[in-house]
């Protein structure tokens, strides 16, 4: 069993090396069950715990697919009408001028255009839909739309609707210290701490999981929101999650997103997603190396954890991330399936 895998564990191995970071762990999830896992390194830089299967990682921007499902949830209940609302339809008290034209499926797809300066005063770099840019301040007011709509955090509706009848007990948006939970590899010198954001923020951040429950959170989306047979997660919501909800870029080299999650259709120079990565596959990614992709030719889920922040590769990151699908992919394309 090992020997298929082996080429994945290499390279897991080998980022896990050059990037400096002190923990990984790689599980391969198909057909409902885990085929492999493999786990190495230590909680921190200087914390001589093992990792293992109970081992919680910090997936810091990976949370982003977990927002998705809320926002999912909130089409689906007709809390918001449709993702071409207009922003300013939900909050008066932003600039007219600068969110005009600015609509739901743009925050949730990275091609909004806006920016954030040292103060939080909001600004545009392009015009809504024109470009794609990866910020943060989309986050900050898709997060604070559910809240407004909701009256409270999309993390409630979360552990009441998905985490609870999952029985996820080891994915918690933790606010204190534990040893389950693995550090964050700032400067490998120094010492780590498990929180990667405040917990002030409001953005429902430091969301640590364990592999195998990270896993299950893609496995629940490979199987249109059933898990163990049973229907958690309405089937509709899934589909407005993970399929393709970008407008129409003049640009052929930006990539394709769900609510957030990065979407593969045709294969794009500025994906997380290689070419040889099926259509329909998704793949969720954190800036300390967690990273979920999901599948569904194959029905795989794949996780691969890091501890360490900001991935490897500098400026050509996308480029070891597409490395890493593709291996991923062509590990786990079935004998008999016509490369896609």
């Amino acid at each position: 069993m090992e020997t298929t895998y082996s080429a994945l564990i290499s390279y897991v191995k080998d980022i896990q090396h050059l990037n400096q970071s002190s923990a990984a762990a790689l599980l391969v999830l198909q057909d409902d069950r885990i085929v492999f896992e493999h786990y190495d390194g230590f909680h921190s830089n200087h914390d001589s715990k093992v990792v293992d299967v109970n081992s919680m990682f910090n997936v810091a921007s990976a949370r982003k697919s977990y927002l998705g499902l809320a926002i999912a949830y909130a089409l689906y209940e007709g809390k918001i009408r449709h993702l071409d609302d207009l922003v300013s339809d939900y909050f008066d008290e932003y600039d007219v001028g600068t969110f005009r034209g600015t609509t739901i499926r743009h925050l949730v797809t990275h091609s909004h255009g806006l920016n954030q300066d040292e103060t939080g005063l909001v600004f545009r770099e392009f015009d809504a839909g024109e470009g794609w840019a990866y910020q943060g301040v989309n986050v900050e007011i898709v997060t604070n739309l559910f809240k407004r709509l909701y009256g409270y955090d999309f993390t409630h509706l979360l552990r009441e609707r998905v985490f609870q009848p999952m029985g996820l007990s080891r994915t918690e948006w933790a606010t204190r210290a534990a040893p389950s939970l693995v550090k964050v590899v700032d400067v490998p010198d120094e010492e780590a701490s498990y929180k990667l954001y405040p917990f002030d923020d409001g953005m429902g951040s430091n969301l640590h999981t364990t592999a195998r429950e990270f896993a299950a959170w893609g496995n629940l989306h490979l199987n249109n929101g059933r898990h163990r047979g049973v229907q958690i997660v309405p089937e509709e919501v899934i589909r407005l999650a993970t399929s393709i909800q970008s407008p129409e870029y003049a640009n052929s080299t930006f990539p394709t997103n769900g609510l957030f999650w990065y979407v593969q259709g045709v294969p794009k120079a500025w994906s997380e997603l290689g070419e040889a990565v099926p259509t329909g596959s998704y793949q969720i990614l954190g800036n300390t190396g967690p990273l979920l992709l999901v599948i569904p030719a194959y029905r795989a889920v794949v996780v691969r954890m890091y501890n360490k922040r900001y991935n490897y590769g500098g400026d050509r990151y996308l480029d070891y991330l597409r490395e890493f699908s593709n291996l991923a992919a062509e590990t786990l394309r079935p004998t008999d399936n016509p490369i896609p």
